[in-house]
């Protein structure tokens, strides 16, 4: 019975402890980023979660909500994050760059490779047509000879063959 009391009062005195340990940390409102206001840029940005502001030379959270953090907080071309070189205005502008010119360049591939393939579905098509043309041009030269065979069979079976030295001379009886 004393170890289930005792057990008891230190999970109370943990959870006390740990309950007071968050208030404390809430009530004073000090985050990891506004430990560095007043310092530089370089140690404000040591941590991803931080927005560094030139114009008064604060450091506050990023406003992750937002995306992009609003002039209250900051203006943004004396916003830095990430880096202390370039401040957030053209960072923003950079990306949009960067990101539309993947966009375009991926438009364009698609673009090209979609005429590349119609193109060949064409010269496919026309191939196709064209072996189709040829072979109903050799059946219709065939369909002609044999019509030639059977006149010539017809003539001779009824005494009409022609002179093969004068087509035009006339047809003579037997």
């Amino acid at each position: 019975m004393f170890a289930e009391e005792t057990l008891h009062l230190r999970t109370s005195f943990f959870v006390l402890l740990f309950v007071g340990c968050c208030l404390f940390s809430e009530a004073s409102g000090t985050s990891p980023c506004a430990v560095h206001t007043g310092s530089s840029c370089e140690e404000c940005l040591t941590n991803v979660s931080c927005l560094w502001c030139s114009s008064n030379n604060t450091c506050v959270d990023y406003p992750v909500r937002t995306l992009i953090p609003s002039t209250s907080i900051c203006p943004l071309s004396k916003a830095r994050w990430g880096v202390c070189w370039v401040n957030f205005e053209a960072l923003i502008i950079a990306m949009a760059v960067v990101g539309g010119i993947i966009l375009l360049s991926v438009i364009v591939c698609c673009y090209c490779c979609c005429c590349r393939s119609s193109s060949s579905r064409f010269d496919r098509d026309e191939e196709v047509m064209a072996r189709r043309r040829e072979e109903r041009k050799q059946r219709a030269e065939e369909r002609k000879a044999e019509r030639k065979i059977k006149s010539d069979e017809i003539r001779k079976k009824y005494g009409l063959v022609r002179d093969t030295d004068h087509p035009y001379s006339r047809f003579e009886n037997e």
